[in-house]
């Protein structure tokens, strides 16, 4: 049976691979250079493969030494990680986290949040799931989300909720839809026979449908499939301004201006919510308030 591979053995190893010597790795972790040496030739025992080439003046590692230098950073990276992860349980971190939000929020401060997540806490699953109004409230309530991002009129009873900075809705259409060719504000009369679509949830309990000006309504179950009907010119309706910045600035989309709503932007007004039983550790407590620095970070960009 052979003798137990130590960490010790095997940080020594990438240690000389990193220095380029066994007398630099020597410096490095403060040890004889016989005692890298001796490592050395255990570790080759043990394993039963020659790790270094002692042909040269400088050792080398040899194909074999190759092979098992990357599985030994794979090792080594799995150690760490499993220390991170216990010591941030021991100062209260969460296992995993998990956040949904509703198909507004913008997609760009979410990716961004993921990023950051990952630098902040290596250790911590996190999930993301997207759903529509009251969607994110059941999926909550339920715990299959410890935190939620949804508008007001999505939030379910027994909910706690933290204010975020809300998303500017505009009503737009598709280049070629007649709506589009109107110059300024539009009566209500040209929205007669025009079709408004509409994102809509897929229970009959959820939130109702906010339709506005048109009496023929399309109604869909995800943001993608309106974002792209409306730029195929298949009827009107409101996106929220982050989505669509580059359809406008392309023409692929015209903003609308109804005579009905005034000058007032319609928005959209976003809550965090959670369970008011929720025990946040620090991954949970730093997600909510990077929610709110994102969401107002998109707020100064649409002004």
């Amino acid at each position: 049976m052979f003798d137990p591979i130590t960490l010790d053995q095997l940080r020594a190893f990438v240690s000389v691979v990193e220095e380029g010597s066994f007398s630099a790795a020597a410096r490095k972790l403060r040890r004889v250079q016989s005692a890298i040496s001796t490592s050395m030739a255990n570790l080759e025992a043990q394993l039963g493969v020659t790790l270094w080439d002692r042909t040269t003046k400088v050792a080398r590692l040899t194909n074999e030494g190759q092979a098992v230098l990357a599985s030994t950073r794979r090792v080594l990276a799995e150690v760490d990680g499993l220390r991170r992860l216990t010591t941030g349980l021991t100062m209260g971190l969460e296992a995993s986290v998990s956040l949904c939000v509703d198909a507004f929020f913008p997609l760009k401060a979410l990716i961004d949040l993921c990023g950051a997540f990952t630098q902040e806490f290596p250790a911590v699953d996190l999930r993301i799931d997207t759903q529509v109004r009251s969607a994110v409230s059941a999926r909550v309530l339920d715990g299959r989300a410890t935190l939620g991002v949804v508008s007001p009129e999505g939030m379910a009873r027994g909910l706690e909720a933290q204010a975020l900075s809300p998303i500017r809705m505009l009503p737009v259409a598709g280049p070629d839809h007649p709506l589009a060719a109107i110059q300024g504000r539009i009566a209500t009369r040209h929205f007669a026979d025009a079709i408004q679509i509409v994102l809509s949830e897929c229970t009959d309990d959820g939130v109702s449908d906010q339709v506005g000006l048109s009496p023929r309504v399309w109604r869909v179950g995800d943001l993608y499939t309106k974002h792209e009907m409306l730029r195929a010119g298949l009827g009107w309706g409101n996106l929220p301004e982050h989505l669509i910045r580059e359809d406008l600035r392309a023409g692929t989309l015209v903003a609308l201006r109804p005579a009905a709503w005034g000058n007032h932007a319609r928005e959209l007004n976003l809550v965090a919510i959670y369970r008011s039983d929720t025990e946040f550790g620090p991954a949970h407590r730093w997600l909510l308030e990077q929610l709110t620095l994102l969401c107002a970070r998109e707020a100064r960009r649409q002004r």
